[in-house]
């Protein structure tokens, strides 16, 4: 069932994941980022096994810009952790790992295409929209089966998936979530919004 048109205070907290994402953060907030991200490294040593989070850290240490987008990630309840590392070119790569679709990030419609085709009811924000201001990229598919192979995510809510061109030409938009321990795609109207649908995104540093 669609969530009726967001509220004030809805619009207002948009306003302001927008805002941090641009933001540089404070030496005391670096830190506390850092902390907070390392913890979640530690506690969760089966999404990256064999990794060592002195190297994952002298990568953010020496980047304001991907650790604005980790902070944006964290603020809206994405939970984000290491889930890989690119051998070529040296990268770790962070995805949302938070048990359900990040909180600060639902009730949103797919890309600004649909945002603007709504005459009424419209959502706060867009998913591709919110993820560019934040310096991330929406999950693949492909993506977000491999995240579920790290845990159980989106048993209770669901979380828009990059779309294929094709697909979107024609209006639609893909999502996915974990019901009878099984991930499923499905579809749906490029404009839709749910209160239980966000999106995870994947950053590279």
């Amino acid at each position: 069932m669609e969530r009726p048109s967001p509220s004030a205070a809805y619009f207002e907290e948009i306003g302001k994941i927008r805002a941090m994402s641009n933001a540089t953060l404070s030496k005391k907030q670096s830190a506390e980022l850092l902390r907070a991200l390392k913890a979640r490294f530690e506690k969760n040593m089966n999404r990256h096994k064999g990794f060592e989070w002195a190297e994952v850290q002298a990568k953010l240490e020496a980047s304001a810009e991907k650790l604005r987008s980790l902070n944006a990630m964290e603020r809206t309840g994405g939970e984000p952790d290491v889930v890989g590392h690119d051998k070529e070119t040296g990268e770790y790569i962070f995805y949302d790992c938070a048990p359900e679709s990040p909180k600060g990030r639902r009730s949103v419609c797919y890309d600004r295409d649909a945002l603007e085709s709504r005459k009424e009811h419209k959502p706060a924000d867009n998913a591709l929209d919110m993820a560019a201001a934040m310096g991330i990229e929406l999950l693949t598919e492909e993506q977000y089966r491999g995240l579920q192979k790290l845990g159980n995510f989106d048993s209770k809510t669901s979380s828009w998936v990059k779309t294929p061109s094709d697909i979107r030409e024609l209006g639609g938009a893909l999502f996915c979530d974990r019901r009878f321990n099984t991930v499923f795609l499905y579809h749906n109207g490029a404009e839709s919004y749910y209160a239980a649908r966000g999106f995870r995104g994947s950053l590279r540093v």
